[in-house]
Order: structure tokens, then C-alpha cells, then sequence
């Protein structure tokens, strides 16, 4: 493989000058593709309602774009792993922006075939928004790695909170261009992700997971490796719990989260309210990232994760207890359900990461992330289905049921090391 002069750890400066410099730029683009997450998923299932005319496929889109980031998450897992970080990340963010621009035209033309592509190539950008939190934990030492993702978790907060506010403005100058309403968001999604891709394409250097593999070879060359086990030769417990953990937090959040602007807006709630609602949720999802970040680091990573289970149990009760015509109470649950996915991320993405080596570090990242976008994928089809036979409380309770899981899960591989 071809390497530049910005890539030698020679010419990098120190390995802390080196990972601030990383952790910046990853904020900056993470700013960016937080908004052009955030836009489409408040806007995606009103979206496919309205052109579909049925709330039974209203989860669909989620699913799709979930489910289209599975398959991203292998080609930028992938692309990461041959050629590092910048392009494989740079890559995903780009197709995220092509599958914007396809749901903009699929709107225009009223095709509901060329939406359903369109959002499942979307995906991309959802695959490589949670992607980019590993490029932050490459350089990190262990004993701060929950910390490094954490902040690159948090720089989403600000796209992530502003692009559903933005989503009315969105369709006013949609309006303008001739453009449906609905489809507005994902103008704004489109320029975001370009953007994203182009901040770590050009600053992104050197790149964090080349860097990491010749500080790691060094490492081993001088024997200062050999007095401990390869960070993954003896870690199997730690990978599939934090797996596992990420997986469980994904398909109850994007169950709930998929359909609550749907049970505002069939309760006569408008646009401007499921965005607020949805954008505190974001927000929620991301902005605690640092202090989740530091008590991973010290209470421990499965302490954090059984803390997810039980708090994603907490806001699928008050979801499924809030009165619908309650902005309020819809918010507080959309709040707790966020906080419990930022808990069960931050601590489940510091277990995989620990427990596997430089050298295929990127290439299982990009599978874990392959099952956790599945399980959204199944979250988001399914919960459309739920709620038409039984309702949204159903769905909001169930969900969070399904979350204590995570707490059997992590009493087993506690016993098991």
C-alpha cells in the first residue's frame, strides 16, 4: 500500500500532539454528519407515510437505512482496514450524500421504488457516523479510551440537536426549488455528509489506524510487547458483551425512536414538534458523551453497560405511559432512550476495542457494526408493524423489556473471566 509523507510516524509529532490533532478533526467532521443524521431520521418515516399512504410500512425507511448501513459498515470497515481511516471514512460519508440526493429526487418524482434505494444507500452515512468513533480510540491508551470515543460521540451533539430544527426551514426552501416539503431535510443531510467527507480528507493526517499498526509493530520489534498477551488473545468475553450490549441498545432505540414523530403526528402534532422532540433525543444520545466516557473509564466498562440496560427499560415505560398529547413526557422518554444507546455505545465500543489488536482492528469493528446496524434494521421494520396491531405503548414497553437483557449478559461474562 502507498503511503505519504504525512502517514510516517517519523515526520508525526508526539503520540499526544498526534491524537489532539486526530480528536479534532474527527469533531469538526462529526459536527457535520451529525446533522445530516439527524435530518433524515426525523423526517424519513413521515416521509414514506406520506407518499406510501400507510402507517404499516411507516418504519421502513428506518429499516432500510439501517439496513443500508450494515452493508456500509462492511466497505468501510474494509476499506479502513486496507488503506486506514481517512478514505474509508471520507467514502462513507460520500455515499451518505448520493443516497440524500437520491430521496430528494425519488420525492420529486413521487417514485416510492427509487425512495426505498435511495435510503438504503443513505445508510452510509449513518454506518459512518458511528464508524468514526474508533478512528478516536486508535491512538488512545487504554486506561482513556472510552474517553477518546466520547468525545467524538459529543461532537455530533451540535449537527445532531440543529438538523431537526432544521427540518421546517428545510422544507420551506424546498418549497422554493419546486421541491416536496418532506424532502427538504435531506438537501441539508446531502451537503452535510460532502462536507464531513471532505474535512477528513483533507485534515485527517496522519492517519490514526496506520499510525497505531507501526507504533504497535515498533512496540513489538523492541520486545516491549512480549511481558503481556496481544490485546486480543484473550478477550473474548469482553468482544461479545460489548457487542452484544451494542446491538441490544441499537434495535430498542431505533424502535422507539423510529416511530414517535409518526404517534405525534397521528395525535396532531406537527413537524416543528417531533423535530424538538427527536432533536432532544439526539441530543441525548450524544451530548453526555463525556462524563459516560469517564465513568466507563472508572467504574468499568460493564458497570456502564448494565446501567444502559436499565435505563433504556426507564424510557420505554415512560414512553409507553406518556400521555399522547404530552410533548413534554415524549421527550423526557425520548431522553432516557438516548442516554441508555450513549451508555451501551460508549461502553460496548470500549470492550470491543480493547480486545482486539491493531492489525484486525478495523475489519471486526466493521462487523460488529454489520450486526448492530441489523439489529436497527429489524427494530425500525418491526416497529411499524407493532404499532399498527397494538399500538405505540406496546412497542415503547416491549422495547424496553428487551433491554434488561443486557443485564444477564453481563453477570455471565463477569463470572466467566
Amino acid at each position: 500500500m502507498t503511503t505519504t509523507a504525512h502517514d510516517s510516524p517519523t515526520d508525526a509529532p508526539p503520540h499526544s500532539a498526534t491524537q489532539h490533532r486526530v480528536l479534532t478533526v474527527l469533531v469538526a467532521s462529526q459536527i457535520l454528519s451529525g446533522a445530516g443524521l439527524a435530518a433524515g431520521i426525523a423526517v424519513g418515516a413521515l416521509l414514506a407515510q406520506d407518499m406510501l399512504g400507510s402507517t404499516d410500512l411507516a418504519g421502513l425507511p428506518s429499516a432500510l437505512f439501517t439496513a443500508g448501513s450494515a452493508l456500509a459498515a462492511v466497505g468501510v470497515g474494509r476499506l479502513s482496514h486496507s488503506r486506514g481511516r481517512r478514505p474509508g471514512l471520507a467514502a462513507g460519508y460520500l455515499t451518505g450524500a448520493v443516497g440524500s440526493a437520491g430521496v430528494v429526487a425519488a420525492a420529486t418524482a413521487g417514485s416510492a421504488v427509487l425512495l426505498f434505494i435511495a435510503l438504503f444507500v443513505y445508510g452510509a452515512g449513518t454506518a459512518t457516523n458511528l464508524q468514526a468513533r474508533y478512528a478516536g480510540a486508535d491512538l488512545a491508551a487504554p486506561a482513556h479510551r472510552a474517553r477518546a470515543v466520547s468525545t467524538v460521540l459529543v461532537a455530533t451533539t451540535l449537527g445532531g440537536v440543529v438538523g431537526p430544527t432544521l427540518a421546517a426551514p428545510a422544507g420551506v426552501l424546498a418549497d422554493a426549488l419546486g421541491i416536496p416539503t418532506l424532502a427538504g431535510p435531506f438537501l441539508l443531510a446531502g451537503a452535510a455528509y460532502g462536507l464531513a467527507a471532505l474535512v477528513l480528507l483533507v485534515w485527517l493526517r496522519p492517519d490514526p489506524l496506520l499510525l497505531s499498526r507501526r507504533l504497535e509493530a515498533e512496540r513489538h520489534a523492541a520486545g516491549a510487547a512480549t511481558t503481556a498477551p496481544a490485546p486480543g488473545s484473550s478477550r473474548g468475553p469482553d468482544l461479545v458483551l460489548g457487542a452484544l450490549t451494542m446491538i441490544l441498545a441499537q434495535l430498542v432505540m431505533v424502535a422507539v425512536m423510529t416511530m414517535t414523530p409518526v404517534h405525534m403526528h397521528d395525535h396532531g402534532h406537527g413537524t416543528a414538534a417531533s423535530g424538538l422532540v427527536i432533536g432532544i433525543h439526539v441530543g441525548a444520545m450524544y451530548l453526555p458523551s463525556p462524563l459516560t466516557g469517564w465513568l466507563v473509564d472508572r467504574y468499568g466498562r460493564r458497570t456502564v453497560a448494565a446501567a444502559a440496560g436499565l435505563t433504556l427499560l426507564a424510557a420505554g415505560l415512560t414512553a409507553a405511559a406518556a400521555p399522547a398529547h404530552s410533548v413534554v413526557l415524549l421527550a423526557l422518554a425520548l431522553a432516557l432512550l438516548g442516554l441508555g444507546w450513549n451508555f451501551g455505545l460508549v461502553s460496548g465500543t470500549a470492550m470491543v476495542t480493547d480486545a482486539l489488536p491493531p492489525a484486525t482492528r478495523a475489519k471486526a469493528q466493521g462487523m460488529v457494526d454489520v450486526s448492530i446496524a441489523v439489529a436497527g434494521a429489524t427494530g425500525g421494520l418491526a416497529s411499524g408493524v407493532v404499532v399498527s396491531v397494538g399500538g405505540f405503548p406496546v412497542l415503547a414497553l416491549a422495547s424496553g423489556i428487551l433491554a434488561l437483557a443486557i443485564l444477564p449478559a453481563v453477570a455471565a461474562t463477569a463470572n466467566s473471566r
